[in-house]
């Protein structure tokens, strides 16, 4: 058994309240608490743990930046093709059908806005759906090398 000395400290009002609830959650006495603070703080091992705390964080924000930078391309390359085909398969107006087509194109839109909102408010993403898609498919690539090796899927 470790033999223990007894040492009187003081603490403000605020530190002391913040040990009692550690040692109450944690289910241990105070002196322990403080023992361990002081341990990790004279071992010297507390900038390890930060830094990989920080290289944790860092790492995750890596992957999420990552995500974004994909789901932003998908949007560019949807957008881009939407575009495209827009303007191929839509054939130019005549002056007296402009204006019911700009009737009908705002009150479309205003559904489309009003969609939009709800698929928001509802936290449904189509990226996360197209995700979740693609991940079901089969792979492409070592299919096609397959076949190129003359075997059938």
């Amino acid at each position: 058994m470790t033999s223990r000395t007894r040492m009187n400290v003081y603490f403000s009002s605020d530190l002391l309240k913040q040990v009692e609830g550690l040692a109450l959650r944690r289910n241990v006495s105070k002196s322990a608490v403080i023992e361990a603070a002081v341990a990790s703080f004279l071992s010297g091992d507390t900038t390890e743990r930060l830094e990989a705390a920080m290289s944790r964080r860092l790492d995750k924000l890596g992957r999420q930046f990552d995500m974004l930078d994909e789901d932003v391309a998908i949007l560019g390359e949807t957008l881009s093709l939407f575009v495209q085909f827009w303007l191929t398969m839509t054939p130019p107006l005549s002056d007296s059908a402009k204006q019911s087509a700009r009737i009908k194109g705002n009150e479309r839109f205003e559904g489309f806005m009003q969609t939009l909102g709800k698929r928001l408010a509802s936290g449904d993403r189509f990226l996360k759906e197209l995700s979740r898609d693609m991940d079901s498919l089969p792979d492409l690539s070592s299919q096609g090398q397959s076949e190129a090796d003359g075997n059938q899927p």
